[in-house]
């Protein structure tokens, strides 16, 4: 049984929560075991504020190329089959030639840092042949106030709140591909990151149909 995407608990667990989400999109509640769970929030929300405080701001691109690389030796031990992909840089990019546009319509999930007023953590899960499908763990139920109608134009990024086991936005191919500090960017080429997963098991290869996310 899939349970619902979840959201963070604070304004600083965006990676760990999204890692979480990415495992509970790709498998069945049953299949994930505890110490997953446990090691993802061991291994994040390893940043210092300015002030001294652990994990104020939030989690570093280190801890989670260690967490990709834990993942995949916990797959290698048989305990989850799950296939974890570190990408850095020029890499981190959406459209057609994009590594993670194929992960997406294969099946798979993609973690990526991304700007939300701040460095923020969100979860793709699909793509057609012009927006992507994203789970957004800083919870929201509108897009009403001033603040948020400076940028996002009327009808150009959806909220979606029917979705709990996929996503709960739909944006444009463009909003990730900037490189300022604006809403849902990337950022500069030499800060992005992304954690490609997928569940072995469904996985969708060139020898199988592949289909544009639903």
């Amino acid at each position: 049984m899939k349970n619902p995407l979840h959201y963070q608990l604070s304004e600083y667990d965006c990676g760990p929560t999204s890692m979480l989400n990415a495992l509970s999109f790709l498998f069945e509640r049953e299949d994930i075991p505890p110490e997953v769970i446990r090691n993802i929030m061991l291994y994040t929300l390893d940043c210092y504020s300015n002030e001294g405080h652990p994990g104020k701001s939030g989690t570093s691109h280190m801890a989670m190329m260690f967490l990709s690389n834990w993942l995949n030796r916990f797959r290698e031990i048989r305990q989850l089959n799950v296939i974890c992909e570190y990408i850095t840089g020029e890499q981190v990019f959406i459209g057609e030639t994009s590594r993670i546009n194929d992960a997406l319509n294969r099946g798979g999930a993609v973690v990526v840092r991304l700007f939300y007023d701040v460095q923020h953590y969100a979860l793709l899960t699909g793509a057609d042949d012009k927006n992507i499908y994203m789970f957004d763990p800083y919870y929201e139920d509108e897009f009403t106030d001033e603040h948020w109608s400076q940028f996002i134009p009327e009808g150009d990024v959806e909220l979606v709140l029917d979705q709990p086991l996929k996503y709960n936005r739909i944006v444009p191919f463009g909003y990730f591909n900037r490189e300022d500090d604006v809403l849902y960017a990337l950022g500069k080429f030499e800060n992005r990151e992304a954690v490609i997963l997928y569940n072995e098991k469904t996985e969708k290869t060139p020898e199988k149909t592949i289909e544009y996310f639903i």
